[in-house]
């Protein structure tokens, strides 16, 4: 359980961080030199003078604006609901890897197991609009790393971000569990579609925000989401991204942070391998499984071992009994999407024959059907 702060000491925390004008810098230098916001609010004219511009000194001398009240009030009735927190710089279960770098916020909203931010912590990152593989990669590695006692952070977007929350829920309640990072209030679920999965989040993991509640979502949060989802973890797994990507930023919030980079490799025609691709050759790790990060970040759980099917793959399905002919259409595909025309060159079966067989391989859910109307292994 958290340490309860009086009403009156969370409203000097929400009024700080709300405050106009005031950066989140110069709010941190305020409580290092004053102490608590309550203790800021206090301040002297002559000390406030000293610290701060005449404008803001007595701007924070008034009372609050009637707009920053109404989020106070808000905020403070929010707080009476079952699992919902407020985690201040000043409270012991701040996590200390976010404490630890350079722009940590000043307060963090949380909905769910508030434990879960100073658990070990793996962030999970990729493309919105990410392939089947990728979605499979990241159900397959998120799973076997909660199931192995790390919790797993992403920013509840869409594609590789979604999967991973997905696949630490699917390690069940002894799993690791799974952070969301929001990049709007704690009360906005954007994109809408994940409200369903926003909601087993909250149940069993954590909802977290930076941004006050009603915070809607604009472009320019997103950044600020990823240096948090950066921050709370010991390392960053990249599983897709294309050259130009949100991904790409969080790893590089990541490797200023010292925090481990890896990538998942993948075709070298898919635009969604690229970004992976130019990770590792800029000093990313490049991996094969979720075993490859376990052993890598070094966390021991007792009573788990590491056997030598976790070295395999992870997102291949198990093998499925086919016909000659559909087994000559699988060899065919290889391991890059392709379209019917160059698959019938390959094969030299007829129309019928060919479709006949990708039906097969389609529903024993061996190839998936891109959205160009290629096909690809699962």
């Amino acid at each position: 359980m958290l340490p309860p702060l009086s009403s009156e000491e969370l409203a000097a925390w929400l009024r700080l961080s709300l405050e106009p004008g005031l950066g989140a810098t110069q709010a941190r230098h305020l409580l290092q030199e004053v102490g608590l916001p309550q203790n800021i609010y206090a301040l002297s004219s002559t000390a406030r003078a000293r610290l701060l511009p005449q404008e803001l000194a007595r701007q924070m001398v008034a009372e609050p604006a009637p707009g920053t009240l109404d989020i106070i009030t808000r905020t403070l009735r929010w707080l009476d609901a079952p699992a919902h927190h407020i985690v201040t710089l000043a409270d012991p279960a701040y996590p200390k890897a976010l404490l630890d770098t350079h722009d940590p916020p000043l307060l963090l909203y949380v909905n769910g197991r508030v434990e879960l931010l100073d658990s070990p912590i793996i962030a999970m990152v990729g493309a919105r609009n990410a392939s089947q593989g990728g979605i499979d990669n990241a159900l397959a590695f998120a799973r076997y790393l909660a199931e192995h006692g790390w919790c797993i952070a992403s920013g509840l977007a869409l594609g590789i971000d979604a999967a991973a929350h997905q696949g630490a829920l699917r390690a069940g309640p002894g799993g690791g569990g799974t952070v969301a990072v929001l990049g709007t209030g704690i009360d906005v679920v954007y994109p809408a579609k994940n409200l369903d999965l926003a909601h087993q989040i909250a149940l069993h993991g954590a909802l977290v925000s930076e941004f006050p509640l009603g915070t809607r979502a604009m472009p320019y949060q997103f950044p600020k989401r990823n240096r948090v989802v950066a921050g709370l973890a010991r390392g960053v797994l990249v599983v897709e991204a294309a050259t130009q990507s949100g991904s790409l930023i969080t790893a590089k919030f990541a490797a200023d942070m010292g925090r481990e980079v890896f990538a998942i490799p993948g075709s070298i025609h898919s635009p969604l391998s690229r970004g992976c691709h130019a990770l590792i050759r800029q000093g990313a790790k490049l991996v094969e499984s979720g075993a490859d990060i376990h052993d890598e970040l070094g966390l021991a759980r007792p009573g788990v071992a590491i056997d030598a099917p976790s070295r395999t793959k992870m997102a291949s399905p198990p093998p499925k009994a086919v016909d000659v002919d559909t087994q000559r259409v699988l060899d065919a595909l290889g391991y890059d999407p392709v379209d019917i025309d160059t698959l019938q060159r390959r094969t030299q079966l007829s129309p019928g024959a060919l479709n006949t067989c990708l039906l097969e391989l389609e529903l024993n859910e061996s190839i998936v059907r891109t959205d160009d109307g290629r096909f690809q292994r699962r």
